[in-house]
């Protein structure tokens, strides 16, 4: 699936730049090897719609001053920490005749017989992986087939994953990407149960010791008064 994003050629640079954000724009900047850095701004409501979808993962059609087009992918997006509004974007324009490396998430699919039938649990130890392709065959995402885990004995490593022609995964092949975990036997939540009622015992009697502290400190201090 296309993206398109159109933005136009930003002037309020420094602290003049929150009058950006004023009026519903992005401030941002797009850059690349061997290309000069360009500040733009981009509509905040066009650019939550479109990073919602391709992630950092998608090629997106930039279009600047509706005249000049990039292949750019979304590198970095700042947030306010108290509103979490966007408040700043970094574009990576890319050359298409030159590999790059991503960051693809993996999207889990299928249904583990040892999940549905032996109660167990799915443990995801990724969620995304490090390609390196040409920008053209960076796949949006990597389909995990659970489907593989029949016992709690079988695990998919990075090894295992499928990716299209032309892309290489970075990561390690050893590691290992889910497996089940196997539920617990009435003698393990039997301990877990008297472990967690053990804590809440220790707390409450280290509450009760420092009550007793700050009462005795009291005492001393009335008694010198």
């Amino acid at each position: 699936m296309p993206y398109t994003l159109a933005a136009t050629t930003r002037t309020e640079l420094g602290r003049r730049a929150h009058n950006v954000l004023d009026d519903r724009m992005i401030p941002a900047v797009v850059y690349g090897r061997g290309v000069e850095p360009r500040s733009i701004q981009l509509s905040s409501a066009d650019f939550r719609k479109v990073y919602k979808s391709a992630g950092s993962s998608s090629l997106v059609d930039l279009d600047i001053d509706k005249g000049q087009s990039f292949k750019v992918i979304i590198k970095d997006v700042q947030y306010e920490p108290v509103t979490m509004d966007i408040t700043h974007v970094d574009l990576h324009q890319m050359r298409m005749d030159e590999e790059m490396t991503a960051e693809v998430p993996l999207k889990f699919v299928g249904e583990s017989a040892a999940v549905k039938h032996a109660a167990g649990t799915l443990i995801e130890s990724m969620d995304s992986v490090t390609v390196r392709c040409l920008p053209a065959d960076l796949p949006h995402e990597i389909t995990v087939d659970i489907s593989v885990l029949n016992t709690f004995d079988d695990s998919i490593s990075v090894s295992d994953l499928i990716v299209p022609k032309g892309v290489t995964i970075e990561d390690d092949g050893a590691q290992t990407v889910a497996t089940v975990a196997a539920p617990m036997t009435e003698e393990e939540l039997k301990k877990l149960e008297e472990g967690e009622a053990h804590d809440v015992s220790a707390i409450k009697t280290e509450a009760e010791e420092k009550k007793a502290a700050e009462e005795a400190k009291a005492a001393e201090e009335a008694k010198a008064e």
